[in-house]
């Protein structure tokens, strides 16, 4: 399930395997499956791999929120808290709302193992620009 327009049949969410499995404009909710794929070289979860995905479902949150024939959501900062390491099996990102206004927005995402501990933390902000044409 994706909520954007298909421009593309290889983008970094199927690279990853990242899928997206709920999107509304109160949460979005997307899986990743762990291994070599996604590891750095000591066989873990890369951080730049979480970080990709903490991007993806606050994006993808960012653009449930804008008037999607006028406006885009692009970000602007993102941060990062690796709480726990993970080898592999999947890894489940959800993004909810901190502030969502008419030019920015700021959503927190939470990614946590199958048994819903914490594997990383992390906050994203985003601008609401004009579409381009």
């Amino acid at each position: 399930m994706s909520p954007f327009p298909k421009h593309q049949d290889v983008t970094l969410l199927t690279t990853l395997g990242i899928e997206i499995v709920e999107a509304t404009k109160e949460r979005v909710v997307a899986t990743m499956p762990v291994g070599p794929k996604v590891h750095q070289p000591f066989g873990l979860l890369h951080g730049g791999a979480s970080v990709a995905l903490a991007e993806t479902v606050a994006s993808t949150a960012a653009w449930m929120n804008v008037d999607q024939a006028t406006q885009v959501p692009v970000g602007i900062e993102i941060n990062a808290n690796h709480l726990r390491a993970k080898r592999d099996g999947v890894v489940t990102a959800t993004a909810t709302p901190v502030h969502v206004g008419r030019s920015t927005q700021v959503w927190e995402v939470r990614i946590t193992d199958e048994e819903g501990r914490a594997v990383c933390v992390s906050r994203c902000t985003l601008a609401v620009v004009p579409r381009p044409a």
